[in-house]
């Protein structure tokens, strides 16, 4: 602490980029290094020192040229950065000998010379700093401090503190011993009278960060969140703090995104201290983490307790042990035990207290996901367990990797919000009967009333798009905008149209084609309504024509099955295309004279579904092995579950045409031939049926397996 120190040790560095304000902002490593003594006792000075430093990279900026008069030709001589450090630790040692002082605090102009210039560069050439450069006081603060009207600690420079004490500009000419002279009289000012001034505010640098939980009615100050992009799917929060270092992250501050399906997307919230230290992290957008740039932006502190905010008793309770390393196991077999656990991971690597530092995810009825996340109480035992990657547990192999506290409130968040299909409510919405192909979500077509809109702004919304229309916006059918998102959910550049005619839609092409939208032209293409549900469902069009989605959601029909149970196509593409909300509650519909007999649920019309358009499509296709709670899976009306038939002939009856009842039509292949009743309704735990309506699952022949699809299909 200053407080308690003997000596200070005025300290100036500089880059061969950018300097000043911008120092450290360009990744360019440190050139230059410059201190002096100063006794606080006796108020005296030491010899000032000045170094050059060799860079691994032997180039200077021009900007850097300009300000210090520093050539090639003298750095190429110099030491490098690790030698220069051990002979400023000797150099200010010897001195503090010769004057009888035992400890000393570095005081610098600037925070950016320890926070964005050395430790950066010191964590990347994995230098090991001296115990001095964690800590340091800023002369700017502790001169306001001193003198409060001087004027906002972030306007004030060398020269105009000098100026308000009443000193001389110092007439010195070379680049850092001017700074370091001006620092020096500064201090030698603030400590005579009538100022007395004892420096006491000492700023620190964290040695490690600190992992922890994060409570979701913690309030978080949005001015101290950054999202870092780009990261490696490997990087730990560790690693991450490494990236950031010489700034302070707040303690559990370090949040890594989670893609639809559980697995890292590149993305991570990061919690500094202050705005500070979060305005510092910014200057660091596009700093490089071993071979690759990470993008640095601006975040809220809504978006960071959505991802690391957790209320799990169980959670706060294991993560609860300080100073522990985390390893995510995924893939374990369901049936794994935590003794099974243990004897996987071996002696080696010993779990922090046994079973109590194992925590599996479960779903909210208690049924495992597979996942589970370990505690190791040191880096060793955590990399003996990463050794195990990829190895066999009973019959499946695991993958490890590491973990952070704020992914293990992320992923149980993820699996214990998800709903069980047994305790959705029923809706309270009366049943009106509706067309089978809602207006907002046409039956395939080929009528070409649609348009294509390409290379749309990343940053575009539907307001850009009207806007973008002008006069043809009237042209437009109500719910007729769909963003199309790719599958991070981000925008594609891509949006479809729907236009009232065929004839506005070809007006539309002609009149908008390569206008221009926020300094990029966009392509205007006419097209089907066909060609559009194929690429809002996953699928692609391009100039080798249509490529059709991949059917991975078991709530779609097989290709093949379409002959024998010819179903209109946007019954097909209602599963796909209808939000969860829509979907959760369908309701039998009543057949009426303007109802076709062969309509199979009721789903209200809802104004909102304008906006709520604006969604990742591809993402409702969930990767085997699925379950009741799968997204996409929704409870059918009572009484719904058709029962499979007995005889040949009645299973042809069946494909010759549509379940005339509302419900579910369930087929499974695979089915051993001695399958019981209660080993199907097993299968089926979690869906409402009518115990009267199964009876006719149990007698099946080969004569009827023969007829079930090549892959087991639900239709709504």
């Amino acid at each position: 602490m200053a407080s308690h120190s003997d000596t200070l040790v005025v300290f100036f560095g500089a880059t061969a980029g950018a300097n000043g304000g911008k120092l450290g902002s360009d990744e360019r490593e440190i050139i230059l290094l410059v201190w002096q003594i100063v006794d606080l006792h006796e108020k005296k000075v030491g010899k000032l020192q000045r170094c050059l430093v060799k860079p691994d990279t032997l180039e200077l900026a021009d900007q850097c040229k300009e300000e210090t008069g520093l050539t090639l030709e003298d750095i190429v001589a110099a030491e490098p950065l690790d030698k220069v450090l051990q002979q400023f630790q000797q150099s200010v040692s010897s001195e503090l000998k010769s004057l009888g002082r035992s400890s000393y605090t570095l005081c610098v102009n600037s925070p950016l010379v320890i926070r964005q210039a050395l430790h950066p560069e010191a964590s990347k050439k994995n230098l090991v700093l001296p115990e001095c450069f964690f800590s340091f006081v800023d002369v700017r603060k502790e001169f306001h401090k001193c003198c409060p009207n001087a004027g906002p600690v972030q306007k004030l420079t060398l020269d105009s503190m000098l100026e308000y004490v009443g000193l001389p500009a110092v007439s010195e000419q070379m680049f850092g011993v001017k700074e370091v002279r001006s620092m020096v009289q500064l201090t030698l000012c603030i400590l005579a009278e009538p100022h007395n001034h004892k420096f006491s505010c000492v700023e620190t640098v964290k040695y490690k960060f600190d992992s922890g939980t994060c409570s979701k009615t913690e309030p978080v100050d949005s001015e101290t969140v950054i999202r870092a992009r780009g990261l490696p799917w490997q990087s730990s929060d560790q690693d991450i703090a490494r990236f950031f270092k010489g700034l302070s992250i707040a303690k559990g501050g370090v949040a890594l995104c989670l893609n639809a399906q559980g697995r890292r997307n590149g993305e991570a919230l990061v919690r500094f201290i202050n705005s500070e230290h979060r305005d510092l992290a910014l200057e660091r957008h596009k700093h490089h983490m071993g071979s690759r740039y990470i993008e640095v932006y601006k975040a809220t502190g809504e978006e960071f307790l959505k991802i690391a905010g957790g209320t799990s008793n169980e959670v706060a309770q294991f993560l609860s042990k300080e100073n522990q390393v985390i390893i995510r196991m995924r893939g374990l077999p369901f049936t794994a035990t935590p003794q099974e656990v243990l004897s996987f991971l071996g002696p080696e690597s010993p779990v922090t207290d046994g079973a109590e530092g194992l925590l599996f995810v479960k779903y909210p009825d208690g049924r495992p996901t597979g996942d589970a996340f370990v505690l190791f109480s040191c880096e060793e035992y955590a990399q003996n367990a990463l050794k195990k990657h990829k190895q066999i547990l009973g019959k499946r192999y695991i993958e490890l990797f590491r973990s952070t506290a704020a992914e293990v409130q992320q992923v149980l968040n993820r699996y214990m919000s998800t709903p069980l299909i047994s305790t959705l409510p029923p809706s309270p919405i009366v049943p009106v009967p509706v067309l089978t192909t809602p207006p907002y979500l046409p039956a395939a077509s080929s009528t070409r009333d649609c348009v294509r809109l390409r290379g749309l702004p990343y940053t575009a919304g539907i307001e850009d798009i009207l806007e973008f229309m002008g006069e043809h916006t009237v042209d437009i059918k109500p719910h007729g905008v769909h963003m199309v998102l790719n599958q991070q959910g981000r925008p594609s550049g891509d949006a479809f149209i729907q236009m009232k005619s065929s004839e506005k839609a070809f007006m539309v092409a002609q009149k908008c084609h390569k206008k221009t939208m926020k300094d990029r032209y966009v392509e205007v293409f006419q097209c089907s309504t066909e060609e559009m549900s194929i690429v809002l469902m996953g699928g692609t069009l391009n100039r080798s024509g249509l490529s059709p989605p991949p059917c991975k959601l078991p709530c779609l029909s097989p290709p093949t099955a379409y002959a024998a149970f010819p179903t209109p196509p946007a019954i097909l593409s209602e599963a796909a295309l209808y939000q969860p909300p829509l979907l959760a509650a369908p309701r039998p519909a009543q057949t009426t004279a303007h109802t076709p007999a062969h309509t199979l649920a009721y789903y209200p019309h809802q104004p909102h579904l304008y906006m709520n358009m604006n969604m990742n499509y591809t993402a409702y296709y969930p990767s085997p092995p699925v379950s009741p709670s799968t997204v996409s899976y929704f409870a059918a009306p009572p009484g719904a579950v058709a029962a499979v038939a007995a005889q040949p002939h009645h299973a042809a009856a069946a494909a010759s045409s549509v379940l005339p009842q509302p419900g579910a039509l369930v087929r499974m292949q695979g089915l051993p031939y001695n399958t019981g009743v209660k080993d199907i309704l097993s299968f089926f735990q979690g869906y409402q049926y009518a115990p009267d309506e199964y009876s006719g699952m149990v007698q099946m022949s080969e004569q009827a397996r023969s007829l079930i699809q090549p892959k087991e299909w639900l239709c709504l």
